[in-house]
């Protein structure tokens, strides 16, 4: 059994809010037991939509300061989390969000979807070395969705966690570490449909109610390999979406983005292993992301054998 304060997770993601959509409760879980905590986000969401129409002007197409703006939102996300150890991959602003996939915004210069990966991993590599996570949480391939930024922040956490376990890449960075377990974002198509079921009955605060295929990670059910009730941790998860205020728009256990459509706003939260050993019996989900996960000191004992 690992101790709480032997545990270490690593979320990365690609804007600020991905992490509390995806993972909030998840991360207000693991906080509140005393796990390590340590989310990196790749880009400040320069190129988000707006919500309120009184921070309209804070967007790419006006005076272009959404991204500061947004930093500030993401520490009070995480404060509301409980979670200390937060980052922007090299530094806020090193890598610009890119927008949607084929607008022009991908290919500027400082785009995240225009970096060359071994360029962009680095950066991750010295975060991981650092912090020694045996869990490491991003997307799949295709970014849940296919936002550029998604696959690149997939195709640099999934390199990063490569090279930060050769012990002949890079040894400035910090002595290798492997990380244990590799998961992706998934969410259970039955998990989905009986969300939008709950709000359709409910009767939506929105203008409209979204679809199951506009849920970022939707699988069907065998795929996912790890649930994670937060339910315990909902108003928490609750708050982090409110301080994500110029994307979210939140009403009770429902949500919408700037479409305006409403969808579920889950507190159980899901996972597919796709390195590492699982800790439940085949067939089954894992409860808990560090099952089966030795010991922090029984690691550093290993290696120094």
């Amino acid at each position: 059994m690992t101790d709480p304060s032997d545990r270490r997770l690593l979320l990365v993601h690609a804007h600020p809010d991905d992490e509390t959509i995806n993972n909030g409760a998840t991360m207000a879980k693991y906080a509140a037991e005393g796990a390590g905590v340590t989310l990196v986000t790749c880009t400040l969401g320069e190129e988000g939509e707006v919500i309120p129409p009184g921070l309209a002007h804070l967007a790419a197409d006006r005076d272009d300061t959404l991204g500061a703006h947004r930093i500030g939102e993401l520490a009070a996300a995480m404060e509301a989390l409980g979670v200390t150890d937060h980052r922007f991959l090299g530094g806020p602003g090193r890598f610009r969000d890119s927008g949607m996939m084929g607008l022009p915004q991908n290919h500027r210069e400082n785009a995240f979807w225009h970096a060359e990966v071994d360029a962009a991993a680095p950066y991750l590599v010295e975060i991981v070395r650092s912090v020694r996570p045996q869990v490491l949480v991003t997307y799949d391939d295709n970014g849940g969705y296919g936002h550029p930024d998604h696959i690149q922040a997939h195709r640099v956490a999934m390199r990063a966690a490569e090279l930060a376990a050769d012990a002949g890449y890079r040894q400035d960075l910090g002595p290798a570490h492997t990380i244990a377990k590799v998961y992706w974002n998934r969410v259970p198509r039955s998990a989905a449909e009986a969300g939008f079921a709950r709000l359709r009955a409910t009767g939506t605060p929105f203008p409209g109610v979204a679809d199951v295929a506009d849920v970022p990670g939707v699988v069907e059910d065998a795929k996912v390999t790890a649930a994670i009730d937060g339910s315990a941790h909902a108003q928490r998860k609750t708050a982090a979406m409110r301080a994500h205020a110029t994307q979210i728009a939140v009403d009770g256990p429902f949500f919408a983005l700037s479409n305006d459509l409403g969808q579920p706003l889950f507190t159980t939260e899901y996972y597919e292993l796709v390195r590492g050993k699982a800790g439940a019996r085949p067939g089954e989900r894992e409860s808990d992301l560090f099952s089966g996960v030795q010991r922090a000191g029984a690691e550093d004992e290993g290696a120094a054998a």
